[in-house]
């Protein structure tokens, strides 16, 4: 295997195939935190390796892919104990970034990114918990799939915050991503919507002055609108540039056919505002021509404001809910082993460890609600398009305060799924630099096969 990106913690790992399917002939990847029979995973410390055994059986996921056709080719690193979205480990170093250089690659599926990226396998697996999957996708500029929470089998992956948690998945084509799809989707235990007694759903009711779309609509008549003026601007009037391209593209009877070949388009698709103001100018410009080749694929596009209360109070409750979670999981391994970590990630288990014991049902019952919302606002026919992260890859080597500062960012944007359980792809794009972007579309709740093929039908094949 070629490991000239530093993807690979194990090169050598390879499991032919079970069987045949959908994925005959195609190379695949696992992020070092899935059971392979005989393999001993790392978690990305080599405390953790040290201290496990290896699995005498394969991860439910990993089963189902060979016996799909797929052949594993590899292990892949990953940052330690999945507790970061930088991919810079401390211990076994940086996968290099293929598509921008001197970047960092994005966590914790780093190598898993780097593998795809580089042409190394033709899909990988990781995981995402508060934004592994999405995040370095849109770094290394290929595509990333995070589904709804519990639609995926997770049996014998390493956990961090299980309810968190998810398998995911990365590829270079949109088709080879719904393919895994079509074969991993729906073997989980679906977590079923969270119930909730009567008189808290009451509560719940009389705290919303209205629904979320109402108040969004209601906000947008008020707020400064500078932001939705640019990218209605950008929508508009760029006669000369992306959208000429797409009609013209659209007058192809190849495209018109994808389009009108549709079972059924999205609704409405939602465009947060809130979300794209974080994104600088430039690079809002270069997402918004990614947004008129959704728009085709929708009856209906509205601006809204996803999280009026602020997307950083969002980021907060994740943050709170899963590190308190992190902290349940792997305390007790952590006072036994006493394993060494890199300094961002022994401050964030520290951090960690301060939740112990501490009352979190404020944040708990603001996550119902906000997942109420969401999942009311999107159902099964709407859509949410948000950028993936706040911008390109930061360059590699930064300080602590300069990976916290990326990180707030790019959760902000990815606790927003992560909060509902919601599946997203994010779709790889180029900032005028060259340098990866990524746009990505939140679906409802189970809404993962469907989501996927319809991000195949109107996104244009690279």
């Amino acid at each position: 295997m070629d490991n000239r990106y530093g993807a690979f913690i194990d090169p050598e790992l390879t499991v032919g195939n079970l069987g045949n399917g959908i994925l005959d002939g195609l190379t695949f990847a696992v992020k070092d935190v899935y059971a392979v029979a005989g393999h001993c995973s790392s978690a990305g410390n080599p405390d953790w390796l040290r201290s496990h055994n290896p699995p005498s059986e394969h991860a439910a996921v990993v089963r189902q892919l060979l016996q799909s056709g797929s052949t594993l080719q590899g292990a892949t690193h990953t940052d330690e104990l999945m507790y970061s979205l930088g991919g810079e480990n401390h211990h076994y170093g940086t996968p290099i970034n293929p598509s921008a250089a001197g970047c960092i690659p994005g966590g914790s599926s780093s190598g898993s990114a780097v593998a795809v990226a580089s042409g190394s396998v033709d899909f990988a697996l990781g995981t995402d918990t508060g934004g592994s999957i999405r995040v370095p996708s849109a770094y290394c500029g290929v595509y990333g799939f995070r589904p709804t929470h519990g639609a995926v089998d997770i049996e014998g992956v390493i956990p961090l915050s299980p309810q968190f948690d998810t398998v995911g998945w990365m590829a270079d084509r949109i088709d080879v991503l719904q393919k895994v799809g079509e074969v991993l989707l729906g073997t989980g235990s679906m977590v079923e919507e969270e119930t909730i007694s009567m008189e808290e759903k009451e509560n719940l009711e009389k705290s919303k002055d209205m629904s979320l779309e109402t108040r969004v609509e209601k906000n947008l008549e008020s707020i400064d609108m500078s932001l939705e003026t640019r990218i209605e601007k950008n929508l508009e009037s760029i006669e000369n540039g992306a959208e000429k391209k797409v009609k013209k593209g659209l007058e192809s009877n190849s495209q018109k056919a994808n389009v009108e070949s549709l079972q059924e388009k999205m609704k409405t698709l939602f465009v947060a505002t809130d979300c794209w103001d974080l994104v600088a100018p430039k690079d809002v410009d270069i997402l918004a021509d990614g947004l008129n080749h959704l728009r085709n694929g929708a009856y209906h596009t509205l601006n809204t404001i996803i999280a009026p209360e602020g997307l950083k109070v969002w980021m907060d409750i994740f943050r709170e809910l899963q590190g308190s979670e992190i902290w349940a999981t792997h305390s007790a391994w952590i006072e036994r082993v006493k394993p060494v970590f890199g300094p961002d990630i022994a401050a964030r288990f520290s951090w960690a460890a301060s939740l112990a014991g501490k009352d979190h049902s404020i944040a708990q019952n603001k996550r119902k609600e906000i997942s109420a919302q969401l999942r009311d606002l999107m159902g099964e026919d709407n859509c949410l398009v948000i950028p993936t992260v706040p911008g390109p890859a930061p360059m590699r080597g930064g300080d602590l305060r300069q990976l916290e500062e990326n990180r707030s960012g790019a959760m902000m944007l990815s606790c927003i799924a992560g909060l509902a359980g919601l599946p997203q792809v994010t779709l790889p794009m180029l900032s005028t630099n060259g340098a990866p972007l990524g746009l990505s579309v939140i679906a409802g709740h189970g809404q993962d096969h469907r989501l996927l093929s319809w991000v195949k039908e109107v996104w244009p094949r690279s």
